[in-house]
């Protein structure tokens, strides 16, 4: 069952990620610039727990450096359109969505792209005619639930300031 505890600490964290990203591009104070300095920012994170972590493990664990060429092509390809997804979640953001409406409708339709996108890439055991009808209940039920959190999504309340965080000053020599 350890899958099912990294796939919850994934939903925590995806779920953080539309909020903190709003956030820190609000917390740039630049109007025009401030989302491609956050996002920036996100790739700094990126770098540092998606090249450092695993190449520390790598190295840690004694692999080979035997790197098939699909393998890399795939994986690349996954790391483009998470990127390009996350890029486009800023600029919806900064087209006037809100967190709450916006990673609404991404969670709510990723799931339905990736259940289509499995099939298309993984056909089904007995051809298209073996999927069950719950299956396409499921797609329908997924976006009902997206349209209904994003149309009946609770209105925020007042904008509450808070404290700039203050870093500590560098030592002195």
């Amino acid at each position: 069952m350890h899958w099912l505890v990294f796939a919850l600490m994934t939903v925590v964290s995806w779920g953080v990620y539309g909020v903190f990203l709003h956030t820190g591009q609000l917390e740039m104070k630049d109007p025009v610039h401030g989302r491609y300095k956050a996002f920036l920012f996100v790739g700094l994170a990126y770098f540092l727990t998606a090249v450092l972590a695993p190449l520390g493990l790598l190295l840690a664990r004694g692999a080979d450096w035997q790197y098939p060429k699909a393998g890399m092509l795939w994986s690349l390809m996954a790391g483009i359109a998470g990127a390009v997804g996350a890029f486009c979640v800023l600029l919806a953001f900064g087209a006037r969505g809100t967190p709450a409406v916006v990673m609404a409708i991404v969670f709510a339709g990723a799931p339905i792209v990736n259940a289509l996108a499995s099939l298309l890439h993984h056909p089904p055991a007995g051809g298209w005619g073996a999927i069950k009808p719950q299956f396409y209940v499921g797609i329908v039920l997924a976006a009902l639930g997206g349209s209904l959190v994003t149309l009946y999504k609770p209105a925020p309340g007042p904008a509450q300031p808070h404290a700039p965080v203050e870093l500590p000053a560098p030592p002195r020599p």
